[in-house]
């Protein structure tokens, strides 16, 4: 499998959320592929767009079977949440459930007027009525498969496929054929 570019995606995902930014908007990254999108993002649309970020590991349903990552982070949400149309952003989608948790936080805050969700890659497998308006790349994996999406210290995004049934890694800088 050849991975697409992950910059290549987000410069996709940053040119489709453009239009959508006016004064009531805000952008919300999930912790923590959705917040490393979310500063990008921001960095490469500049001006004064509201934006928050959201830890939703204790909304979600399956928490007392997966806990709190090793990396918990705080929810920050600096502005009013009535009426702002949202864009919420996160990395991988897959089951619905991490987004679903995060919208019950989001309406902890208020009632949005709206929320659009945009992710860089739809994994497929969805178990929720839940799905992406806005999506870099649609790329099925099996169950056992993951995506990864890591951040190096020059900022440069990285995607690599994890397969937890053999240990593999398939890194973007050797695609696996």
């Amino acid at each position: 499998m050849t991975l697409p570019d992950p910059e290549q995606l987000l410069a996709d995902i940053t040119a489709r959320i453009q239009p959508l930014i006016h004064e009531h908007t805000a952008l919300v990254g999930i912790h923590s592929g959705g917040v490393w999108m979310l500063e990008r993002i921001l960095a490469s649309l500049g001006g004064e767009i509201a934006i928050g970020k959201l830890d939703a590991a204790m909304y979600r349903d399956d928490y007392a079977k997966r806990g709190l990552k090793s990396k918990n982070q705080p929810s920050w949400i600096p502005f009013d949440v009535k009426d702002k149309h949202i864009i919420l952003i996160d990395d991988i989608f897959y089951t619905g459930r991490t987004t679903r948790a995060a919208m019950n936080e989001l309406f902890d805050y208020g009632r949005p007027a709206s929320i659009t969700l945009a992710v860089l890659i739809n994994r497929g497998g969805a178990q929720l009525p839940i799905c992406p308006q806005i999506t870099g790349a649609n790329i099925p994996l099996q169950p056992h498969q993951a995506f990864q999406l890591s951040v190096d210290t020059s900022g440069k995004f990285h995607l690599c496929v994890e397969s937890q049934e053999h240990n593999d890694i398939v890194s973007l800088d050797q695609p696996n054929a």
